[in-house]
Parts: C-alpha cells; structure tokens; sequence
C-alpha cells in the first residue's frame, strides 16, 4: 500500500521520530516509528536531500518542528491523564504510536480518528510488529470533513466527561471554514476540564515554505496560518489557550535555537488550552 497524498506526510513523520528515536539524548523514543517508515518507503533510504541550501534549511526545520511538537504533546497528554482525563482523541491520528509507546493510567480509552486508508496501512504494520496498546485503543474511520462526530459517538466517545484532544499537524492542511467547523465540533462535545492540544502554522510559514514547495510534498499542501491572536480566537469558543514559539519550546527542552530570529517573534504554534 504506497502511501499518497496529505496522509503519506504522516509516515515523513514517522520517519522523523524514527530518527529522533535513536539520538542518545532523545526527547521521546517511539519504537514503532521505523517500522511505519519501513513499510512507507522511507527506511533506510529517505529522499535525497535538496541541492538548495535555502530548501535544505527549510527542510531541516521542519524535521526540528516535528521533534519539538511531539515532546510537547506528550507532556500535554501526560499532564491530562494527572489531572483525571481519561478519554483521548488523536484527530487526524495518522502514524501517532501514543498508545503503544505512552504510560496510561488504567481506564483510559484513546479514539484514533482517520480515514480508512492510513488506519489499514498501520494495522498491517502493527500486527507485523504484534504491537500491544498500552491503554483501550479505538480506531475510528472517518473524513474530517464527513460527520465524524457521528462516528466518534458511535465508537464509545462520551461527551458528558472531559476528553482531551490532540490535532498535531492537522489545521495546516484545513481551508480556514474547516479549521473553524472542526473547532466548532470538538468544543461541542467537550466537558468542562477538557484539554486540547494544537499545532498551528505561524504567521508566513505558507510564503516562506510553500512558494517553491515540490508538489506532492507537505509544504505544497498547506493552506492556513494561525490567526494573529489564538488565544482570544480560541476564548470564543470557551477555551483557556496558552500559547507557545518553537524557540521557546526547544529551548525549555535543551534544544536551543542557535540561528537569531529573522523577524520579530509572533505568538507561537504550539498551543494548550483548557476547557472552562
């Protein structure tokens, strides 16, 4: 099954983690990650970096954003199962190994939302692998753009009790009516002392990625940007956000940027917020 499309992203970022995976100093360790970039083409072998230095750059940086973004996620997730949150949602969940590779507390069922084609290409790799879900996991096969509310409340998924959410690496793909419906939705079925946790494209990533993107690649597919002010954006839909720069992040996590910022810093992509 060759991966194509927005979904075939999500094994470049298994790959990623693959890498970061055998650092001595890894930020997570994600033991299925090679094996999703095995069965996607991209183990051992990856594409062959660009002669450009400027596109090699960017490319590098991406790979950093994907690092840094998942070690914030797990900490969110982490810190919703201490709070009592016992029910997850991975929108877009893609080659997410959360609920193999994390510690759950007992009682916690994890929904992985995607459509049908990357939820069956990671089952033949999981049961090649005989992984075992750490946690009660439940896939749920469904477009984004369909009722997937629906087909969450048929899977189990109970809005009366907190739920934490994860959309890594997902709005960026969104036209900016879908960004607003889909969080229209989540906040419907979200109980006071939900969690959620987003990863957003800042201001002018599009300009400076996507201009001479190769098509197919992820740069060539994204379409939205992060509103200039999250936080009150995302106040009107009863969410107490935090936001937080790339920069930020990897420095509090012993990665620190060393290259100075080429603009002035804008409120960052990585966001947390609470439901009150």
């Amino acid at each position: 099954m060759q991966p194509s499309g927005v979904w075939a992203t999500a094994v470049g970022v298994a790959r990623v983690r693959a890498l970061e995976t055998e650092r001595e100093n890894a930020l997570f360790r994600d033991p299925l990650a090679q094996a999703f970039a095995t069965a996607g083409g991209l183990w051992p072998s990856s594409p062959p970096l660009p002669d450009d230095e400027a596109a090699r750059r960017r490319r590098l940086a991406v790979s950093f954003s994907i690092v840094i973004r998942t070690k914030f996620l797990d900490d969110l997730l982490q810190q919703a199962s201490a709070s009592g949150v016992r029910q997850v949602v991975l929108l877009g969940a893609g080659m997410d190994s959360r609920a193999f590779r994390m510690d759950w507390p007992e009682g916690t069922r994890l929904f992985e939302v995607d459509t049908a084609v990357p939820l069956d290409f990671k089952a033949s790799v999981l049961r090649q692998e005989q992984a075992v879900a750490r946690c009660e996991r439940i896939t749920v096969a469904v477009d984004l753009r369909e009722d997937w509310p629906g087909a969450l409340a048929a899977a189990g998924h109970d809005p009366a009790v907190p739920t934490v959410w994860i959309a890594e690496g997902l709005l960026i793909y969104l036209p900016e009516d879908a960004v607003e419906l889909l969080l229209a939705r989540i906040s419907a079925l979200s109980a006071a002392g939900s969690r959620m946790g987003l990863t957003l494209g800042s201001r002018g990533v599009i300009e400076r990625f996507g201009a001479d993107a190769v098509p197919g690649s992820a740069a060539s597919m994204w379409v939205s940007e992060m509103p200039d002010d999250p936080v009150g954006w995302l106040a009107g839909y009863g969410w107490e956000a935090s936001c937080h720069t790339l920069r930020e992040r990897a420095a509090t996590y012993g990665r620190p940027i060393s290259a100075p910022p080429q603009r002035e810093e804008q409120p960052g992509g990585l966001i947390s917020a609470v439901r009150r």
